[in-house]
């Protein structure tokens, strides 16, 4: 939903000037305090874009910074018609990720996980446990480093050869995260697991081995209902390892 504070159109800033913050209080965790992870100035995140003339930043709250940041942008926004409004939006920063689609393409499977998520679960899931591609943050990493890492500690499988196939904003709207897709053989005769996770992170993860027919008609029924698991499996069919071969132009 979008918060309008005002519609007036709103004057130009002071040459120089971003407008007039407000100022957080002496002591903040991640404003001039570290916070839970040991980060401070989150409050200039987004300060200083300028890559839309249409948008004028005024300010940047920290509403919330434990794991991840959430943050209040007040903003003037010029319309298509060329009046301005004053704008504000929560965004919610987790960092960017990354995700992959195992498969073998001579036993035509694919290896997913199964995990349990809150917010899927009290958002009218029905157990929660939801079946999805390994994925993971990048926690600083490159994407590919990042992948293989997550891939292992998902699967306990080992990939190396990981083909980059698109980047996606997830939930632009509220979520800042960028999220880089990726798929890879797997060697269904190496040694595997059928649990795996970083038991130090909370992380129970079971690893599901499937048809990708099946796979696909899972996304069909709902019971694989998560967004980046679905995009990963229609690249699959249409672009990827199980793509209808091409039909030459007669």
């Amino acid at each position: 939903m979008t918060e309008h504070v005002t519609t007036s159109p709103a004057p130009a800033p002071a040459p120089g000037s971003r407008g007039a913050p407000a100022r957080p209080a002496p002591g903040t965790p991640g404003i001039d305090l570290p916070d839970p992870r040991g980060r401070t100035g989150l409050d200039r995140h987004g300060r200083d874009l300028t890559g839309n003339e249409r948008v004028r930043v005024l300010d940047v709250e920290v509403l919330a910074c434990d794991w991840s940041v959430l943050r209040r942008t007040t903003f003037d926004y010029r319309h298509s018609d060329g009046h301005w409004s004053r704008e504000q939006r929560e965004t919610y920063d987790r960092g960017d990720g990354a995700t992959i689609l195992l498969y073998d393409p001579h036993r035509r499977t694919v290896l997913l996980t199964r995990q349990f998520r809150l917010p899927a679960y009290v958002n009218g899931h029905p157990d929660g446990m939801l079946l999805e591609a390994a994925a993971g943050l990048l926690d600083g990493d490159d994407p590919r480093e990042a992948i293989r890492r997550e891939a292992a500690e998902e699967t306990g499988r080992a990939v190396h050869d990981v083909e980059h196939v698109f980047d996606a904003f997830m939930s632009p709207g509220s979520v800042t995260e960028r999220l880089s897709f990726f798929a890879a053989p797997y060697d269904a005769s190496a040694p595997g697991a059928d649990t795996a996770g970083v038991a130090a992170e909370g992380e129970d993860i079971a690893v599901v081995e499937l048809p990708f027919t099946e796979a696909l008609g899972l996304v069909r029924t709902g019971a694989i209902a998560d967004a980046k698991t679905i995009m990963l499996l229609q690249w699959a069919a249409l672009d990827g390892p199980f793509a209808p071969p091409a039909v030459s132009p007669r």
